[in-house]
């Protein structure tokens, strides 16, 4: 195993770092804490630490100063948790002029896998010169199993799939931030935007061709059931768990009902429980492929007893799970601006007001004042306008003092929208949202 270990450590020091699209995740700036990097499957969390390590280099750090160790490699297998000081042990060897005089970047991935791996890490954080980045499954990964494991020493950082302004740079085709748009480049990025609206944001799905795109995301969400849910957590009732990952990923943007859910499950002969539905409920959301937002309301009964709103983690998968046909653009516009919200750090919710009409989002930042945001595909129809307006106003009237904000999909109206709309209620199209520096 030691040589093993030397071999991958070798490989890791020599290896040159390689040019990705550069992700606008921000880490913490808080000395001597763990990074956590957590986020579903094959959002980017690997290259995103490949990026932490080139901004690095490129702040003069030594290349053997920064190493990356995979615990997925199966030649690691078996490791166990008294194994794991070889690693210092060998890199040292390798590089001994860096001990205690410089501190050393050690990325493991999938460390999970070793039983015992949390005191390792919090024995190496407070006895040496080293720089921690934790990296995984999200399933293994949250935020609450680091918190508990390594008891303050870690923050979190989340990698969610490309936002359409990082789809943009990976195309080479990033706008200059803060600069007016000029009338072909607003064209050209409406285009773009309605094409990752479908496409969505993971990384890999950028160059494949459209029709290997629902087979490639379709394995994605497979592998998060069998690996992330059913290995993890020794769910046995694949049939149930597929049901509800169906049900979540082919009405997004919709009222989830588990009451109802198990009903229809029971009526279908599928033997399953509604704890058990629940728990799985959880698991899909702890593995980052949905998520889940609550009523606004201050009543705790309230929130648990009213349902829930469910959306993908990205805008892609609802094309990928369509069975209808449809465009669906409607679904993936909205789910693209919560996860930008969430991108953002927003504490989200939904608004039902006391006359029944609703607004999609309450989206509270973690400073300043919450912002009433709806999202409507077309407002060329002035029905459609009109009902939109008035969710907000009455929204507005109940919740004093918050601003309002109506995103669109392109520009179309845009200007007789605005010029209708209520008193402190912005009309915008949400491509152009998206890349404004500062929209919150």
């Amino acid at each position: 195993m030691r040589d093993v270990l030397r071999l991958i450590l070798e490989d890791s020091i020599s290896s040159p770092l390689r040019e990705l699209t550069r992700r606008d995740v921000a880490l913490p700036r808080v000395p001597g804490k763990v990074q956590a990097i957590i986020g579903m499957r094959r959002a980017g969390k690997t290259c995103f630490l490949q990026q932490c390590m080139a901004e690095r280099l490129a702040a003069g750090h030594p290349r053997d100063s920064m190493v990356y160790v995979s615990f997925d490699d199966e030649r690691l297998t078996g490791m166990e948790a008294a194994q794991l000081h070889w690693v210092l042990e060998e890199y040292y060897r390798l590089c001994p002029k860096h001990r205690d005089s410089r501190r050393v970047m050690f990325c493991f991935d999938e460390i999970q896998g070793v039983p015992g791996w949390e005191t390792f890490i919090r024995r190496i954080v407070d006895s040496e010169k080293v720089d921690i980045f934790l990296s995984g499954s999200s399933a293994k990964m949250l935020s609450r199993e680091v918190a508990t494991s390594l008891r303050g020493r870690a923050m979190e950082s989340v990698v969610h799939p490309f936002s359409f302004r990082e789809h943009l740079r990976h195309l080479n085709d990033e706008p200059a931030p803060d600069k007016p748009f000029g009338k072909a480049q607003r064209s050209r990025l409406e285009r773009a935007f309605a094409s990752y609206l479908k496409t969505g944001g993971f990384p890999e799905a950028q160059s494949v061709p459209t029709a290997e795109q629902v087979s490639l995301l379709q394995g994605y969400v497979d592998t998060v059931i069998l690996r992330d849910v059913m290995e993890r957590h020794g769910v046995t009732n694949l049939t149930a768990l597929r049901q509800l990952t169906r049900q979540l990923l082919n009405a997004p943007a919709g009222l989830f009902s588990m009451h109802r859910f198990f009903n229809e499950q029971k009526s279908r002969g599928v033997a399953v429980s509604k704890d058990a539905l629940h728990a799985m409920l959880g698991y899909l959301e702890d593995a980052f492929l949905v998520r889940l937002l609550p009523i606004h309301t201050s009543s705790e009964r309230q929130r648990q007893s009213n349902p829930r709103k469910g959306y993908p983690v990205d805008p892609g998968l609802i094309h990928a799970y369509d069975r209808t046909g449809r465009a669906n653009t409607g679904h993936a516009l909205e789910t693209a601006v919560m996860i930008e919200l969430e991108r953002r750090r927003h504490t989200l919710a939904y608004v039902k007001t006391t006359e029944g009409y609703e607004v999609d989002f309450m989206a509270s930042p973690l400073t300043g004042k919450p912002q009433l945001i709806q999202v409507c595909a077309d407002i060329s129809n002035p029905e459609t306008l009109h009902r939109e307006f008035r969710a907000l106003e009455a929204a507005m009237k109940e919740q004093r003092g918050l601003k309002g904000c109506l995103l669109t999909l392109d520009s179309t109206g845009i200007l007789q929208a605005s010029a209708a709309a209520p008193r402190n209620v912005t009309v915008l199209p949400a491509w152009e949202w998206m890349l404004a520096t500062h929209s919150d």
